[in-house]
């Protein structure tokens, strides 16, 4: 672990889940904020070696990812090194309100900002919220995760909800830093009935399963 905080707020006496959630939002978010754009840039790369040498990941011949916003480890890395390998990469597309869709990733050029505060996305046709189902594997973005499964998202639920689209047998795996993986019975994330649980979480320094994969032993 590098010097960076890992913040876990002390719940208030009458606090709910949600406002549980969005102190510690706030919080880490404070704590990626302090780090350079350098930091980020490497930390994009080295996690893109990560991620891309999941046997999940390497066996697939469709995933679906994230065009990271600026203060996550940077994706796209991630995105050229599968679509040099020839796989098809589902990127979202975000529509009005909480809206689902999905379209292609060709090439970083192609990459567009469509409306203030939401990361670039595909220029091209978009596909329908069913096409997740075509993904083997799923590279969800995330604040924080716990070692349960756990999922800390930015709050507007979209994830949690596009991934009831996915096939059962995918595997969905999280992207965070080294001091957002929590640890569940000490530091446990605030969790709500909705929420999905993730099955991988990666990070700049190495992976790790937090949901057992069926008939695994591991």
């Amino acid at each position: 672990m590098s010097g960076t905080v890992q913040p876990y707020p002390v719940p208030h006496s009458g606090q709910d889940v949600g406002e549980a959630k969005d102190a510690l939002r706030a919080a880490i978010r404070a704590e990626r904020e302090k780090r350079s754009p350098r930091t980020r840039a490497r930390a994009g790369v080295e996690i893109a070696q990560v991620v891309g040498d999941l046997p999940q990941v390497r066996e697939a011949g469709c995933v679906a990812a994230y065009v990271s916003r600026p203060t996550e480890p940077d994706t796209l890395p991630l995105l050229e090194m599968l679509a040099g390998r020839g796989v098809r990469v589902l990127l979202p597309v975000l529509g009005s309100g909480l809206q689902r869709d999905w379209a292609w990733f060709t090439s970083a050029d192609d990459l567009q900002v469509r409306a203030p505060g939401r990361p670039p996305e595909p220029g091209g046709p978009t596909l329908g919220a069913g096409a997740l189902v075509e993904a083997e594997a799923i590279i969800a973005p995330a604040l924080a995760v716990d070692t349960g499964g756990a999922r800390l998202g930015q709050g507007g639920g979209w994830y949690d909800r596009v991934l009831a689209y996915a096939r059962p047998e995918a595997t969905v795996v999280a992207m965070v830093f080294p001091e957002e993986v929590y640890d569940a019975v000490e530091r446990p994330l605030p969790r709500q009935d909705h929420d999905r649980t993730v099955d991988i979480v990666a990070t700049p320094t190495g992976w790790t399963w937090v949901r057992e994969p069926e008939g695994s032993g591991h």
